[in-house]
């Protein structure tokens, strides 16, 4: 699913009027109606009291269209002009026209005094501000966004949660409504899913409100969101008459003494996510470990029992993880440097091995281009340094990318993939797969896609969702709490079958 930025969507709406021959306000009409129909929906009637908050543009001209259709349906509402500006869009004066004529006379806010009084029992309808927003809220506006927020009523947020900008990080972070629920139109927002922003949308919901297809279709993007419908045309189906070299061969190299569960996790994930063969180099105190908890996997073992001092092995592997519990010794760096002069293909590259690439940068120029790189926050901070906010974080990776050819996976709530220009933000995962293992589990899946012949971007995208799915569908059985990246793993096969599943199937619906 594509993410637009605001002057995409308003080229959207300015074609869809032009091609479909509508008004503006007719648009609105359209786009309100929906909202109206999600709420009644849940609502059927309920005997609540509804306060609909419109700001004086066109996200304040949508709050009046809906609650010109809830008082026809009988709800109880109470309207509120937010008087932040004297200026009032064409369709504003229109929908406020339309409920005066219903005999509804909104109140206007002007002051701190003018504040109503809100209850948990209430529902609060946020049209103050939409996308345009460019202008942090200030004086007794921010103070009335401070003041919904702290009603413990329920929030729902047409299009944005009010003070949140599209294109930053708020200048005052109480001055922003934390929304329980956001209907966005036709697609969703970048900022519901970076860490500082994403805070203020607690659930969000994509309404089509009917915009242009051919549009929508050809126009370019550099943010993507990864659904199930996605994630199924990224699958790459099995041939009938094939067999385990028709799947690859991938070399796990990592492990050192008191490490070596992680080469464990990391091989065991990359065949179920169906690699043909999986070999492990490692110490040689890892080769009874290995052997016996992963009989399926070959083991191939370093001369020194502690800690990889050189990858030697015999075959010529389909892809290649790297890194996950190596360690950082200097025989270690060696061996890694060298085995980066040997290899000419892109390989998946995790934990100690970043961090030796953010010890010794010089070493990232011998990184193969296409080369998936996976590191947590502090990892990333290592390697590209640090940023302000999170929009510089995704610039500086986005340079970075750029500058080496690699794809990089910034793992989070919504782990972002990265490569060059493009972001593809995952929809899958929650707050258990905050695990120890769980990075390890994810390189397995993505170097074991790699050697099925998904290509590195492919595999980095389509690998994030299914790590992020099977601790999805583990949490049902274990709960956030108890969440291992064993279970995980042993859940990446159920995982490829909800690929599959219609709709009232669904084992767990993906969170939002």
């Amino acid at each position: 699913m594509k993410i637009l930025n605001a002057s995409a969507l308003r080229m959207a709406d300015e074609l869809t009027i032009e091609k479909q021959h509508l008004s503006s306000w007719e648009l609105m009409e359209r786009a309100s109606k929906q909202v109206f129909n999600w709420l009644h929906g849940r609502l059927q009637g309920a005997p609540v009291t509804i306060h609909v908050f419109c700001g004086v543009g066109n996200n304040g001209g949508d709050g009046l269209a809906v609650a010109r259709l809830l008082a026809q349906h009988g709800y109880t509402i109470e309207v509120y002009i937010v008087s932040f500006s004297d200026q009032r869009s064409k369709d504003f004066i229109t929908n406020l026209t339309g409920i005066k004529n219903m005999k509804i006379w909104p109140k206007a806010i002007h002051t701190e005094e003018d504040f109503p009084e809100l209850t948990p029992n209430d529902i609060v309808i946020d049209a103050i501000f939409g996308i345009g927003l460019n202008r942090a809220p200030k004086d007794w506006v921010a103070s009335l966004l401070m003041h919904i927020n702290g009603s413990g009523s329920f929030v729902l947020s047409i299009d944005i949660p009010s003070g949140l900008f599209m294109d930053r990080v708020p200048e005052d972070p109480k001055a922003v409504i934390v929304a329980h629920q956001v209907l966005s139109f036709q697609t969703p927002k970048l900022v519901f899913f970076l860490p500082q922003t994403g805070i203020y949308v607690k659930n969000w919901e994509v309404l089509d409100i009917g915009l242009d297809l051919e549009y929508l279709a050809s126009v370019e993007t550099t943010s993507f969101y990864v659904d199930k419908n996605m994630a199924r045309g990224l699958y790459k189906v099995r041939d009938k008459f094939s067999h385990k070299g028709t799947y690859g061969h991938v070399l796990m190299v990592g492990g050192s003494y008191g490490k070596i569960g992680s080469m464990v996790l990391s091989s065991e994930a990359a065949l179920n996510s169906g690699a043909g063969l999986v070999t492990s180099f490692l110490p040689s105190c890892g080769y009874t470990i290995m052997q016996t908890a992963m009989p399926e996997v070959m083991v191939i073992t370093d001369a020194n029992e502690k800690k990889i001092t050189q990858v030697e092995y015999d075959f010529t592997p389909s892809s290649v993880g790297i890194g996950m519990g190596m360690g950082t010794a200097a025989e270690t760096v060696r061996a890694f440097s060298e085995f980066l002069t040997k290899i000419s293909f892109p390989i998946v590259i995790d934990a100690d091995a970043l961090n030796i690439l953010a010890s010794h940068p010089e070493l990232l120029r011998s990184v193969p281009e296409n080369s998936v790189l996976t590191p947590h926050p502090k990892e990333l901070e290592r390697l590209v340094g640090e940023w302000k906010n999170d929009f510089e974080k995704l610039k500086k990776v986005r340079e970075f990318s750029k500058r080496y050819k690699v794809i990089v996976v910034i793992k989070g709530a919504h782990t972002i993939t990265i490569f060059q220009k493009e972001r593809f933000i995952n929809s899958t995962g929650n707050p258990g797969m905050a695990t120890a293992g769980s990075g390890d589990a994810l390189t397995g899946i993505i170097a074991g896609l790699m050697a099925q012949k998904y290509s590195p971007l492919e595999a980095a995208v389509f690998g994030v969702y299914l790590h992020g799915l099977a601790g999805d569908l583990s949490v049902g059985k274990n709960g956030w709490e108890a969440l291992t990246a064993t279970e995980i793993i042993d859940f990446i096969g159920d995982a490829y079958l909800y690929l599959f599943q219609s709709e009232n199937e669904t084992i767990q619906d993906e969170d939002h």
